[in-house]
């Protein structure tokens, strides 16, 4: 089992990575002093549940814990404020109290979803993640909850950090082919963002890792949670640092509104959005390699590197509006300075991005 730390004092975490934790569940809980008390609500969606939820539950009762569960429909559009009202109402009537906690069984929808539901029960209770998919590994990480409007995603959202993360790589085996490519968008932003070695090292190892080869997705989600912790620990609220976290996010969020948050999954965003970005930095003259190489890792990993030719740039410009980091006819971006270091760019202008949003739909694909 591996194991990371995110240090944020009081509130500081681990992430436990290896096989078979989903067995372990009600001792790591025990462990982490979630209290069997009070009741327990497991939030999972129709995909995972099947396979997962019993199991969860079987271990967590024979630990002494009570549960409640609720699943919801998989895919972005069960981040919304609707179905955050319903998953409360069922917290409500399962009796939740303040000593309660609720634990996110599945991807990033779920997670987002579910940690809003414990930021604001109550005014906030105990939360823990179980991750399930690879996306998740950074969603998992840094306690952004949130859901979406259907005009910006994550406009609706809390800081609520859990109280651990248990990540059992078993759950990864049965993910199909594109969630797979998806979340390794998003492991190959972590090394484009800190650690140049690292993505060279996912290029390297691509193969593998589409393969999910258990020792080589350990080591990977290891080091992309790592590098995560290191940002978070040293800006939890997003002050500063942190938001370099966001490397293709700008461009990414907006074609997930304009897809109706299903076209593109949150990875095929983010893929598209770092090429963009490597754009922008070229045309600020930083260094000429960065975007051949952004786009040559991203393509290994069989991702979209281009905007779909029939998608308005003015509508893709519209969406990004209404992104949480628009500001009086300016952008913030996140642009690479090179392989494994990135800047944050605070006078991005909408002609600049406008032009990329060209260039991103006249961009040819490879993959």
């Amino acid at each position: 089992m591996r194991t990371v730390q995110v240090e944020l004092g009081d509130r500081s975490y681990p992430i436990y990575i290896g096989e078979g934790l989903l067995e372990r569940a009600g001792e790591l809980l025990t462990l982490h002093q979630i209290s069997r008390k009070s009741k327990l609500l497991i939030v999972t969606d129709d995909h995972i549940a099947p396979d997962y939820l019993a199991l969860l539950e079987d271990r967590l009762h024979a630990e002494g814990y009570q549960t409640a569960s609720h699943i919801v429909q998989s895919g972005e559009a069960s981040k919304s404020l609707r179905i955050y009202e319903e998953v409360m109402t069922t917290a409500i009537q399962a009796g939740l109290d303040r000593s309660s906690a609720v634990i996110a069984l599945g991807g990033g929808v779920v997670g987002d979803l579910a940690g809003f539901v414990a930021a604001s029960y109550m005014r906030g209770v105990d939360f823990v993640q179980i991750p399930t998919t690879i996306l998740a590994h950074d969603s998992s990480v840094g306690g952004k909850v949130a859901v979406n409007h259907p005009l910006a995603k994550n406009m609706i959202g809390a800081f609520h950090q859990p109280k651990l993360v248990l990540y059992d790589l078993n759950t990864l085996l049965t993910l199909p082919p594109r969630e797979v490519r998806s979340g390794l968008a998003e492991v190959v932003k972590h090394g484009l963002i800190w650690d140049e070695a690292f993505a060279d090292w996912c290029g390297e190892h691509a193969s593998e890792l589409l393969g999910l080869n258990l020792p080589a997705l350990g080591y990977a989600l290891e080091k992309g949670c790592s590098i995560k912790a290191q940002v978070v620990s040293g800006d939890e609220r997003e002050n500063g640092q942190r938001a370099i976290l966001n490397l293709g996010h700008t461009i990414g969020h907006a074609l997930e509104a304009v897809g109706g948050y299903g076209t593109l999954l949150h990875g095929e965003a983010i893929s598209i959005g770092m090429v963009g970005s490597a754009m922008l930095a070229a045309s600020r003259g930083k260094s000429a390699d960065i975007l051949p190489r952004t786009k040559s890792l991203l393509e290994k990993f069989e991702l979209p590197t281009a905007i779909p030719a029939d998608w308005e740039e003015e509508a893709i410009l519209s969406a990004m509006m209404h992104d949480k980091k628009f500001r009086e006819d300016q952008m913030v971006f996140i642009l690479p300075e090179r392989i494994g270091q990135v800047s944050i760019v605070k006078d991005m202008t909408v002609a600049e991005v406008k032009d990329v949003l060209r260039r991103l739909r006249e961009e040819k694909q490879h993959v």
